[in-house]
């Protein structure tokens, strides 16, 4: 039997397991620099930056979805964005995934929130087919684009240095 509960502060080294095996699976271990302090802080205050439901099988954690709120401004509506979606591997094909996405859009729904969106490597097939047989649409035209640590600096100091 599988439950899908909200995560609490005592998960937080549960969490951050999930996040180092996801990584592993994707082929980035070394790319993990979370913390459990990170994680308790940052999920867990008066206004968290993050919500994240634990899956159980038959009493052993056995995933996780981890997500926040974006905004649409087409839409003029709040939306979620899917984070991470993990199942350990030796757990999947119990229908665990798709518990967790259902819960991630019933939390949506609740917080009138009418899209989820993710981000899926272009290799990782199976999880590709799981989100087409779910209803995801791909946006093949859209590219990510990400500016993080150096670069985020680099770009504040321009514009202080414009003041």
């Amino acid at each position: 039997m599988t439950t899908i509960r909200r995560a609490t502060p005592a998960d937080v080294p549960q969490i951050l397991e999930f996040i180092r095996a996801l990584a592993e699976y994707e082929r980035a271990p070394d790319a993990v620099v979370a913390t459990e302090e990170g994680l308790l802080r940052d999920g867990f205050g008066p206004q968290p930056f993050y919500h994240c439901l634990i899956a159980e099988h038959e009493g052993r954690a056995a995933g996780f979805a981890l997500f926040f709120f974006n905004y649409s401004t087409w839409q003029g509506r709040p939306g979620i964005y899917l984070e991470d979606l993990f199942v350990y591997p030796e757990l999947r094909g119990l229908g665990i995934g798709k518990a967790l996405l259902q819960q991630v859009a019933v939390f949506a729904l609740e917080k009138g929130c009418r899209r989820l969106q993710w981000e899926v490597l272009d290799w990782n097939t199976p999880a590709i087919d799981f989100y087409r047989a779910m209803g995801a649409e791909f946006l093949d035209e859209w590219r990510n684009v990400r500016v993080e640590g150096e670069a985020v600096e680099r770009l504040a100091r321009a514009a202080e240095a414009a003041r």
